[in-house]
């Protein structure tokens, strides 16, 4: 991983409770290694754990997998993060394993002959793609994973307009334009039915089968304000699952 990312809290809180597990060395590669240096000079492990940030050279890091694949044990899988860039890849992920999702279509622009274009058509409360509707309020989300700006469109009969979620600047994460009715036809989005929340967004993550956690921030649909502790996090706060949330975390 990049330099920044290894230094943040969380990796090292990952890192003091590998060591503390058993006997083991701990061998950070660096930026100037894992940039300017061949993977064949990179230092030789028993086991890696990777993880991908802006600038981090996934291909690069899967040569060195592969250089040494007799011998290396990757403990989270590399490949995987390859898909998780398409949000198109991971719904059909999530298809696949029988995970639930809001209804929502796939409205593929530009991209053929992989995926050919849809028939899309646009009107004042709802879209239809390739046959199938989608009514307001729904969400828009880009294909990329890694574009983060997400828009919400709101009926006409709840005053109409267009809530624009981003990445957080500041202390502001969204911002609403009322008279902005239309979808952007620029690119492959997913279109999918408005989930209302009560205000906040939930996040899960499974780590093996053995083992979820949960925790919950303010919705950026909320108001665009982040609600931030003394020390300039974003306040969060641990949430239990439910037994059938547990499940699919551990299926």
């Amino acid at each position: 991983a990049m330099d920044k990312k290894v230094q943040g809290k969380p990796m090292q809180q990952l890192m003091k409770r590998m060591l503390a597990a058993g006997d083991m060395e701990w061998v950070q590669f660096g930026d100037d290694t894992i940039l300017n240096k061949p993977v064949e000079e990179w230092p030789v492990c028993d086991a890696l754990i990777a993880f991908f940030s802006d600038g981090f050279p996934l291909d690069k890091a899967q040569a060195y997998v592969k250089l040494h694949e007799d011998s290396l044990y990757v403990l989270n899988s590399l490949e995987a993060q390859h898909w998780l860039f398409s949000r198109r890849d991971v719904y059909n992920k999530l298809k696949e394993y029988n995970i639930l999702t809001p209804r929502h279509v796939i409205c593929n622009r530009g991209e053929e002959p992989v995926w050919p274009d849809s028939v899309f058509e646009e009107f004042e409360d709802h879209i239809v793609c390739d046959g199938e509707k989608i009514a307001k309020p729904f969400v828009e989300k880009p294909i990329s994973g890694e574009d983060h700006n997400v828009y919400i469109y709101y009926p006409r009969s709840a005053g109409g307009g267009c809530k624009h979620l981003f990445r957080k600047v500041g202390d502001k994460s969204s911002e609403f334009f009322p008279e902005e009715n239309n979808v952007r036809r620029g690119g492959s989005f997913i279109y999918e039915e408005f989930m209302p929340t009560e205000g906040t967004d939930v996040k899960v993550y499974a780590v093996g089968p053995e083992y979820a956690h949960a925790e919950a921030r303010k919705s950026p649909v909320v108001d665009g304000v982040v609600n931030r502790a003394e020390d300039g996090k974003e306040i969060r706060y641990p949430v239990l699952l439910s037994r059938k949330q547990k499940k699919i975390a551990h299926d």
